[in-house]
């Protein structure tokens, strides 16, 4: 290409040539498999959240007397309401669905492992605040069991010694949740999505700095081939089938990840007397109440997220593919089952046999993290 062409190509420009460096002609391993393609998957998974948030958000009253009904007028009477709701609350699942099958791929395959200590890190604090996100976004439609999930989550601040009453108060912004919780829940409900693409795209900046991993978990500085168009169309497999999946709970099953009892406006009177909350909650939660005491179970939340930060500085292995290490495999595949289990007891009620199971799958997860140092030897 000539000096003349090139300064007038639309790619070499400042901006997109950006993107054609991390978009385009980025270097990638040559035998990555469509596992690695759920990366791409919740970038759209986050924009179709931010996209459908903005336009319930022109229809949506951050109001305790007026909440619950703005939902069911854009619902009834917005055109398109219906399916503006059930892609942002169904499209939560989905993408909470393929960050989890992101993450255990990185466990997989010790993504986590030098040089992308960085990408793991802020890989977990995306997770962290998608939780968050997700959580403040469940409070918003103002049912019953939004209230009491509300009330119940929050109030496991007070667990924190000397400043936890103090945190509770500011979370509910008074005395209990309330017009105030509500109002600075919206607010941060609209914030913390942009928080999250900058996060997201510090990841992206962090994982091309040293370049992908791949199945083998070798260095294949000599083996690359340009992203576009190769991996465009291994890419477009996955969106095509997210797509049929995600219309699917849409169309024919868009209640099915809810709880019925969110259709019921929020009301403190009457107690729930079970609290269930969204299935991507419910493993964590599940740790939680398998230790009866709340401050302990408050700091089992938080050794979850230690344990995620801090799987890159553990001893690092000579082999990093689970294929080559048959004892880390049958370790790697016990977690993932380990963690369905507590999806199930989460919703389950506090009585026998529940109690006794819940601590079960609480042990094997801590468990596992304790021996992956040994195992990276095995």
């Amino acid at each position: 290409m000539s000096i003349r062409n090139q300064r007038f190509s639309i790619l070499k420009q400042p901006i997109f040539s950006t993107l054609n460096q991390h978009l385009i002609d980025y270097p990638t391993p040559s035998n990555i498999s469509y596992w690695w393609g759920f990366a791409s998957l919740a970038g759209i998974c986050l924009v179709t959240q931010i996209v459908t948030g903005i336009f319930l958000a022109m229809h949506y009253t951050p109001h305790v007397d007026l909440a619950f009904n703005s939902v069911e007028h854009i619902m009834r009477d917005v055109e398109g309401g219906w399916l503006l709701h059930y892609m942002h609350a169904n499209g939560a699942s989905m993408f909470l669905i393929v960050v989890h099958l992101h993450i255990f791929r990185g466990l997989y395959h010790a993504s986590y492992s030098s040089p992308r200590e960085f990408v793991w890190c802020l890989g977990v604090v995306i997770f962290l605040l998608m939780i968050v996100t997700a959580f403040i976004g469940y409070v918003l439609p103002w049912g019953q069991m939004s209230f009491w999930g509300a009330t119940v989550i929050t109030s496991l601040a007070r667990a924190i010694p000397i400043v936890g009453d103090s945190i509770v108060t500011w979370l509910w912004g008074g005395f209990s949740v309330d017009n105030a919780t509500l109002n600075r829940y919206f607010s941060l409900h609209h914030l913390l999505p942009f928080i999250l693409v900058g996060a997201s795209l510090l990841h992206l900046a962090a994982l091309h700095q040293y370049g992908s991993n791949n199945p083998l978990g070798v260095h294949s500085e000599m083996d690359k081939i340009t992203f576009y168009s190769y991996f465009y169309v291994k890419d477009l497999v996955g969106w095509v089938a997210l797509a049929i999946f995600f219309s699917f709970w849409i169309f024919y099953a868009p209640n099915v990840l809810g709880h019925l009892d969110n259709y019921i406006p929020a009301n403190p009177m009457p107690t729930t007397p079970h609290i269930v909350l969204e299935w991507y909650f419910l493993p964590i939660y599940a740790i939680r109440r398998s230790i009866p005491d709340k401050s302990g179970g408050v700091a089992a939340i938080a050794t979850v997220f230690i344990c995620l930060l801090a799987l890159p500085f553990f001893k690092s292995m000579y082999v990093r593919c689970s294929s080559f290490r048959s004892i880390y495999q049958g370790q790697f595949w016990l977690l993932l089952a380990d963690c369905l289990l507590p999806g199930w007891i989460g919703c389950q009620p506090v009585e026998p046999p529940f109690v006794i199971i819940r601590k079960i799958p609480s042990f094997l997860f801590f468990f596992f993290f304790a021996i992956t140092p040994i195992l990276g030897r095995v």
